[in-house]
């Protein structure tokens, strides 16, 4: 069973937000060492990933993501800005969690089971496969 968990958004007081996409993002840059590369590894679209680089900067003091000239595709690096950024969104996740622990069982205790997988029930039904329910009824 999965379990209940935490994800948590940032919201800067300058408008700017960060939370566990833009920190997933931070740390595929900093394996791959590539904007271009890690949004191959995301799955997202480049434009997308640069765009959320942009607001990354654009939130903090210091860049996070520095790019050599030429831009996205010439490679990226995580600064020593990007590390503690990651560092410290991580510690507020850990502690976070930590201390509510017994609230997030509690949640898990309340929350009903994940249903069937309504989407694999609908393509069933557009292949015409009938469920069990279905096919044990009167004929």
């Amino acid at each position: 069973m999965a379990h209940t968990h935490l994800s948590i958004c940032l919201h800067l007081k300058n408008g700017g937000r960060i939370g566990p996409g833009k920190i997933a993002l931070l740390g595929a840059i900093q394996t791959t060492g590539s904007i271009k590369a890690a949004a191959r590894h995301l799955g997202m679209s480049s434009r997308r990933t640069w765009l959320l680089v942009q607001q990354i900067n654009d939130a903090l003091r210091q860049r996070a993501v520095s790019t050599p000239r030429g831009g996205w595709q010439n490679g990226a690096v995580v600064t020593p800005v990007g590390e503690r950024v990651i560092g410290l969104y991580h510690s507020i996740e850990n502690l976070t969690r930590t201390a509510a622990f017994q609230e997030l069982q509690e949640f898990a205790r309340l929350t009903r089971r994940r249903p069937a997988d309504r989407k694999k029930r609908s393509a069933a039904k557009l292949r015409g496969v009938k469920s069990r329910s279905a096919t044990s009824g009167s004929r």
